[in-house]
């Protein structure tokens, strides 16, 4: 099912980015800079390793993790977190936890485009992208 999820997906579209990143506490010039920026995202799967590449002229980042394991990520805005990352019902869902708080991404694929779910509490972004040729 991952298989879906395979290649290069550029940002198109993004809805309420700016306060998904204010609730997290990321401070005004980086979420200016941020929110300009159209990155790319490249999923991967070698074996039962799946790679998250994300691509931006602000930063760059990278993930390997296994469905249903814990694993430790520095998150795009430097936090430290422990994520995992489960396959539910055709959704890629990371959870990420530090110092009690709790942020999901959800990833599904809707009408050919990949969505991007943001959530952290009662905040939601949503980001849409599309495969790149």
């Amino acid at each position: 099912m991952v298989d879906a999820f395979l290649g290069t997906w550029k940002l198109v579209d993004s809805k309420n980015f700016d306060d998904y990143m204010k609730a997290l506490g990321v401070g005004f010039a980086t979420r200016q800079v941020a929110g300009m920026t159209k990155p790319s995202t490249i999923i991967e799967v070698n074996g039962d390793v799946i790679t998250v590449k994300t691509h931006s002229t602000l930063k760059n980042t990278e993930i390997s993790f296994k469905l249903g394991e814990e694993f430790d990520e520095t998150t795009a805005d430097d936090r430290k977190v422990k994520t995992t990352v489960t396959l539910d019902g055709g959704k890629l869902v990371q959870v990420q936890k530090w110092d009690g708080k709790e942020s999901t991404l959800v990833r599904e694929l809707i009408d050919g485009k990949l969505i991007l779910t943001l959530t952290y509490g009662n905040v939601v972004c949503t980001r849409t992208y599309e495969k790149d040729a």
